[in-house]
């Protein structure tokens, strides 16, 4: 069983920044953020899978995910956020050689899953 935890979020006004952490039990090869705010779907925002990254369209650019193997720990850098980034930030991870196709479609096969950190974004 791999434990996630998150940290990070937060209140921030639009065009600012926030900074998550995902801590795990231990280094798997895909790992990710997904994200789902009120009413809404969960979403894939960022995912590191073997040293590769993947975005959403609607980050690309702003945010940045990257990753400390000796640290055993996920990032995600964002910048200019906005109003509609204001959601549930979730670590995801999976051992699933298609763990970017599921990311792509909401991750429902990920298996193992972080509390969440609540990020903000006031207009």
């Amino acid at each position: 069983q791999v434990q996630l935890v998150e940290s990070g979020g937060g209140s921030v006004q639009a065009g600012g920044s926030l900074s998550l952490s995902c801590v795990a039990s231990e280094n798997i090869y895909c790992i990710s953020w997904f994200r789902q705010a009120p009413g809404k779907e969960r979403e894939g925002v960022a995912l590191i899978r073997s040293g590769f990254t993947y975005y959403a369209d609607s980050v690309k650019g702003r945010f940045t995910v990257s990753q400390d193997s000796a640290k055993k720990t996920l990032y995600m850098q964002m910048t200019s956020l906005r109003p509609e980034d204001t959601a549930m930030y979730y670590c995801a991870a999976s051992r699933s050689l298609n763990c970017v196709d599921n990311w792509r479609t909401g991750g429902q096969n990920f298996r193992f899953w972080g509390q969440g950190t609540q990020v903000i974004v006031s207009s």
